[in-house]
């Protein structure tokens, strides 16, 4: 007789740790999630910043058109990014083109001159700032969740429930540098 309450209070104990074990996995997922979607909320206004900024450089540079077609298509690609991966990719080709668009800027100084000009860059320097620590953020949640999902004992029951790695937001090599808005 005691020994089967002994069984029934480590069965108990075992249910216990798989219930807090699989409440606490559940809960870093939810976070990486949260922090991604900071992630989204950022490229989506940097996004929507791309397009004004594109016409007030049009009006000075007209035949840039090579330039203006890459920063159109790089920001297509963010737009339609479904993943981290995909839209760590379409940043990183966005963050080139705009490099383009900031080297064309340079060459107008009435364009850099610009009352409307000086408030794109200064917004887009914003979000960039503001994309950086929500990546930061992001990764910082991925860090733990993946290290909560490989962790013994928690790899074994992760496994068993189906948590997965998630991915790190990476900036490519040539993509690591900041974006210069400033003339």
């Amino acid at each position: 007789m005691p020994s089967n309450l002994v069984v029934l209070g480590v069965v108990a104990i075992i249910l216990i740790y798989i219930w807090v074990l699989y409440n606490g996995l559940v809960t870093a997922r939810i976070r990486v999630k949260e922090a991604w979607s900071q992630i989204d909320v950022q490229l989506k206004r940097r996004s929507s910043l791309i397009p004004n900024l594109m016409e007030t450089v049009k009006g000075y540079a007209k035949h840039e058109k090579e330039v203006f077609e890459n920063v159109t298509k790089a920001r297509s690609a963010l737009v339609g990014a479904k993943t981290p991966k995909e839209a760590a990719s379409a940043n990183n080709m966005l963050t080139g083109a705009l490099k383009s668009l900031f080297a064309v800027a340079e060459a107008y100084p009435n364009l850099r001159a610009s009352e409307n000009f000086k408030e794109l860059q200064e917004e887009l320097s914003d979000t960039e700032t503001k994309v950086a620590a929500a990546r930061q953020f992001y990764n910082s949640n991925v860090m733990d969740y993946n290290t909560k999902i490989k962790v013994f004992p928690n790899v074994l029951i992760a496994n068993m429930l189906g948590f997965k790695d998630e991915l790190f937001f990476e900036a490519d090599e040539g993509a690591r540098a900041d974006v210069k808005v400033k003339f």
